[in-house]
């Protein structure tokens, strides 16, 4: 199937309306002496995006040339229609297959972006918390060849019953022959979301999926809640300096006996890693599926990012996971996909937004093949190997 025909991909699950304030005229250091009780802080004007990877993920796709459908729920409220005025002015098509419901309430997140630093979110689940697996239309599935759903632990069916319906939902969907995806997002702690039963959650739904793309971060609170905490305390919560590849390989191969086919974790600005399966599980992928799977088959590699002035970094995860994703829809090698996935990842920071700032996959392509710098990674670690061609780093002894 031509990747320009009729819904390519297919992405559903979290959307809500992210609400911005521009905070660019401040520092990080002085908005974190001024934002404290009882104090003004004085901001810039206001912007709204769609958020969540219905929109992070299926916005950049479209805006990469691939054909999108969208399945989103929200209310019958004003924050609603704005969320479906600005999926119809990309494409009044995007928005044919959302679920309107007149019980819920539209999801919202205040996005708090000081420059240089990580944001903050202030997230209502609003409608989201009552998508279930009626609101995908199976039907369209058929005619797609990749099925991407983002951020269950925002969504309150899906991690309820320790994920039976997440995986009822993914089940469904793997049946229609489409290669299916899965990204997650990092619950409150303190919520309901941050007390599941997460081992349980993807034992029973990693075996439907076919790309599973979480952040290291989010992998390890729900695998290893102690190392998580442990590698905090001695970061001082940025744990991203400590990733080993022996960390990585570790925590991979335990998710690849659960089931899926190409594992990506976002690693933050230090990255993306990627760890693939054996060739006959790839060949099991559905429609798609790598053209050669032995060229996919049992790799490991990670792909540092590429050098740009930070304005946002809000949907960067997403995406970084769009540019894979599309890689792998244009039938592009494992070091290509990890490369365009890292490279739209990082233009999507170059704005405060999440997707005013990403350029079209010829221009993206045309940035990364001019020289386009990389940060430094540097791996020390027994196996691994620098590819000066792609200029990222390869295990070969797996």
């Amino acid at each position: 199937m031509s990747i320009a025909s009729a819904y390519s991909a297919v992405v559903a699950g979290h959307l809500c309306l992210d609400i911005i304030p521009d905070l660019s005229a401040s520092t990080a250091a002085g908005f974190a002496a001024s934002f404290a009780p009882g104090r003004l802080t004085q901001v810039g004007g206001l912007s709204f995006s769609t958020g969540g990877p219905v929109s992070n993920v299926g916005l950049a796709l479209h805006r990469l040339g691939i054909a999108t459908h969208l399945m989103g729920k929200v209310g019958s409220d004003a924050l609603g229609d704005i969320v479906l005025q600005l999926v119809r002015a990309r494409d009044e098509s995007l928005a044919q297959a959302m679920v309107v419901d007149s019980d819920a309430h539209t999801s919202y997140t205040i996005v708090i972006n000081p420059p240089g630093i990580d944001r903050y979110f202030l997230h209502d689940p609003g409608a989201n918390d009552t998508f279930g697996p009626e609101d995908i239309d199976y039907e369209a599935l058929k005619s797609a060849r990749l099925f991407h759903f983002g951020y269950p632990p925002l969504m309150r069916r899906m991690y309820a019953d320790d994920g039976r319906e997440v995986a009822e939902l993914l089940r469904r969907a793997k049946q229609s022959g489409i290669t299916t995806s899965l990204d997650m997002a990092m619950p409150d702690p303190g919520s309901a979301a941050g007390r599941a039963n997460w081992p349980r959650i993807l034992a029973v739904a990693l075996p439907f999926v076919d790309v599973f793309a979480p952040s290291i971060e989010e992998l390890l609170f729900m695998l290893r809640p102690d190392q998580l905490a442990e590698l905090e305390r001695r970061a001082d919560d940025d744990i991203l300096p400590l990733l080993t590849p022996e960390l990585l390989s570790d925590v991979t191969a335990e998710l690849l006996a659960l089931g899926p086919a190409i594992l990506c974790l976002k690693l933050g600005y230090r990255g993306l890693y990627l760890r693939t399966s054996s060739a006959d599980r790839l060949a099991n992928m559905g429609r798609a599926c790598p053209d050669d799977v032995t060229v996919w088959a049992e790799r490991e590699m990670w792909s540092p990012c590429f050098v740009v002035d930070l304005i946002g970094a809000a949907g960067s995860g997403d995406s970084t996971i769009a540019g894979f994703l599309a890689a792998l829809l244009r039938g592009m090698s494992p070091q290509e996909a990890v490369t365009m996935a890292v490279a739209v990842g990082a233009c999507n920071v170059e704005a405060a937004d999440t997707l005013s700032s990403l350029r079209s996959w010829g221009e993206t392509q045309a940035r990364v093949q001019a020289g386009w710098p990389r940060r430094e990674l540097r791996i020390d670690a027994s196996g691994w190997e620098f590819d000066s061609t792609h200029r990222l780093w390869e295990r070969f002894n797996l």
